[in-house]
């Protein structure tokens, strides 16, 4: 698979993305549209736009346009009647926390305020929440939030944010908490596939995790437009699998054709997310876990592009 087929399928909008794209009734507006999914996020729905045959603008903003951090670059931005919030900072935290703090709240507050009253989807994390049992299928949304870390801690202050604009503006909201997504380029697979791919142990302690297609959380973002609601609603985003991280590298082991080496014990907690409720409103992923090993298998062995960015979905301490 070269990168142009990759970037076709992860932005190739489906009926449902072009019918949402048919109701927008306006402009949107992404924010913090230069991370890693964003560009796919956006040519996603420019091309439902343009499949719907409406005449809305997709507006992605990011550093290079405007500095979110900024009140009057903010307040400066075009107006739209529907957001995507997606500014947020999680790598590098530790040590710089008052940075990773500011960028996830004081931007929020500053977007919030700016498009209070737009329907937004803000991007979260299943980060909020605790550790739970792998055998409790994840955790739902209305799990109490207990996050770990205060990366996690600053994400939830971000959806507490939301919610304050969402009760007093009336914002209709959905808190998109996502994990984790799969782009061939950086994810979860690859950080396991690598490992397999190049020799090196693979550590199974934090032994069980959820995956999603990018283009799957792609699909239903757009579609999350629909599902906004006063008070906010919070919607957890992954696949329907708990993916045991031990399965996954033998799998990878077997298309490679190389040993596996296994280091530690699977814990019985991990940080698992239930999309069941998304699967029920916005329909199950189109793609499923095998064919997203089987693709990764074949990106990490023909040398196909990396962002250098591993998830580190390892860490059960919180610390990023």
């Amino acid at each position: 698979m070269t990168e142009d087929n990759l970037e076709d399928l992860l932005t190739n909008p489906g009926a449902a993305d072009i019918g949402c794209a048919s109701r927008f009734g306006g402009d949107v507006v992404v924010l913090g549209a230069g991370g890693k999914m964003g560009p796919t996020l956006v040519r996603r729905l420019e091309r439902a736009i343009e499949a719907a045959g409406v005449k809305h603008k997709v507006i992605p903003v990011t550093r290079a346009v405007a500095d979110l951090m900024d009140p009057k670059a903010v307040e400066a931005l075009p107006d739209a009647p529907n957001v995507i919030f997606m500014a947020g900072r999680k790598f590098g935290s530790s040590g710089q926390e008052h940075l990773t703090w500011a960028t996830n709240t004081w931007t929020a507050g500053l977007a919030a305020y700016r498009y209070r009253g737009a329907r937004t989807v803000v991007f979260s994390t299943g980060n909020v929440y605790p550790l739970v049992e792998v055998q409790s299928g994840g955790a739902t949304e209305t799990t109490a939030v207990a996050p770990v870390g205060e990366y996690a801690q600053s994400a939830l202050a971000r959806e507490r944010v939301y919610e304050y604009f969402a009760e007093t503006y009336q914002t209709p909201t959905v808190l998109f908490r996502l994990n984790y997504a799969v782009d061939l380029r950086y994810g979860v697979l690859l950080d396991i596939g690598g490992k397999v791919y190049r020799g090196e142990a693979v550590d199974v302690t934090n032994g069980y995790a959820n995956v999603i297609w990018q283009g799957d959380a792609n699909s239903y973002c757009i579609r999350a437009l629909d599902l906004c609601e006063t008070p906010a609603r919070a919607l957890n985003v992954t696949g329907p699998e708990t993916a045991s991280v031990r399965a996954i590298a033998h799998r990878f082991g077997e298309i490679f054709g190389r040993p596996v080496e296994i280091t530690g014990e699977e814990a019985s907690t991990a940080l698992l997310n239930n999309s069941s409720l998304c699967h029920r409103l916005l329909g199950a992923p189109e793609v499923g876990l095998e064919r997203m090993i089987e693709i990764q298998a074949d990106w990490i062995a023909t040398g196909g592009r990396l962002l250098g960015k591993p998830t580190k979905f390892e860490k059960r301490d919180g610390k990023f």
